[in-house]
């Protein structure tokens, strides 16, 4: 099938020369007719099978050299450097050489530049990560001093300075996953997790955050087994309670953060429900809420907003096989399910 396309992409990209061909045999048989009408048959005969010979050779030579020009195409496009080049317009007719050669400057250009924006790429990673190491030392700096000095400030205070670090222990742990997500090798360790009892000594880290803004912890649900990343696991429900806290509203009783598991029979699964009493998400705002910096309508409660949150979530839910599925009503409090891949063992 493929030789057939090929051979009638061959006659179609040079019909014009076959059709001058056969109107010269036409020309050339009306004059055999004319000048030898005795032999008029035989001429015609072998007229005919001559031509069809031409023919045959011609298309045979024409698709071994478009073979040749693809692959040195082909060549060409992968690594436009001179060598490639040159053997491109080797192969080539000679009037696509101007051509060729100004496509070849122009994308050895653009390559340039592609893989000097790569280094600057990289340098800005490795700054950024630099950095977020370099900010550690002061958080475990205030930690220290919270830990040992607090006798010496009041509970208010200390309230308040836990509240900052865990803030800004947050958003390092934001800077530092965004910086990693381009990498080629992630460190993922798969392990079976009981997943109500990780939750309950994943929010003792943020228990500031929660005390600062009211919020109580509800837990529902039997105890379930999940395989996950811890580090990945932990620092989804992080984003989320962080987000939780963010959005809740000014004069807003009793909010309340919920965790509840299920079990779906049907597709064999375990669900995590992390439920917020909060103000919830419009329903043209829902289906934006995992893009990279959307805030939507939920921003204008907060100027803490950057839509950074969620869309990371996203990601590490993709390294981590774990589907997500958001519900929420305005006024009615927002959820987000977890749904853990089903791996036998």
């Amino acid at each position: 099938m493929n030789r057939i396309k090929h051979i009638y992409a061959c006659f179609h990209a040079h019909k014009q020369w076959f059709f001058m061909l056969m109107l010269t045999n036409l020309l050339f048989i009306f004059f055999a007719w004319l000048a030898y009408p005795e032999t008029f048959n035989v001429l015609v005969s072998l007229m005919v099978v001559f031509t069809l010979a031409m023919i045959s050779v011609s298309v045979f030579l024409i698709i071994r050299k478009e073979r040749r020009i693809e692959a040195a195409f082909e060549d060409f496009l992968l690594e436009p450097n001179e060598a490639n080049e040159e053997m491109l317009c080797r192969v080539s007719p000679k009037t696509h050489w101007p051509f060729i050669r100004r496509i070849g400057s122009v994308l050895r250009s653009h390559q340039e530049e592609r893989n000097q924006q790569v280094l600057e790429l990289a340098d800005y990673e490795n700054y950024i990560e630099g950095w977020v190491h370099e900010m550690k030392k002061p958080l475990s700096l205030m930690t220290l001093v919270l830990d040992n000095r607090s006798d010496e400030m009041s509970p208010l205070v200390r309230q308040r300075m836990l509240h900052v670090r865990d803030q800004m222990r947050g958003d390092v742990e934001r800077i530092l996953y965004y910086a990693r997500l381009g990498a080629a090798h992630k460190d993922y360790l798969f392990e079976s997790i009981p997943i109500l009892a990780f939750c309950k000594r994943t929010i003792v880290d943020y228990q500031t955050l929660l005390d600062e803004s009211g919020f109580q912890i509800q837990f529902k649900g039997e105890e379930m087994e999940i395989l996950s990343d811890r580090k990945g696991l932990a620092f989804i429900i992080e984003q989320v309670i962080a987000n939780s806290t963010k959005h809740v509203t000014q004069h807003q009783d009793d909010p309340l953060i919920t965790f509840e598991t299920v079990y779906d029979e049907n597709r064999d699964q375990t669900i995590l429900h992390i439920c917020d009493n909060g103000p919830g998400v419009s329903g043209e705002d829902l289906p934006f809420i995992f893009d990279k910096g959307f805030t939507g309508g939920r921003g204008a409660y907060t100027r803490q907003a950057t839509g950074m949150g969620l869309f990371l979530v996203s990601k590490m839910a993709d390294d981590l096989a774990i589907q997500l599925e958001a519900t929420s009503e305005p006024g009615s409090g927002f959820t987000l399910s977890l749904k853990f891949p089903n791996v036998k063992t």
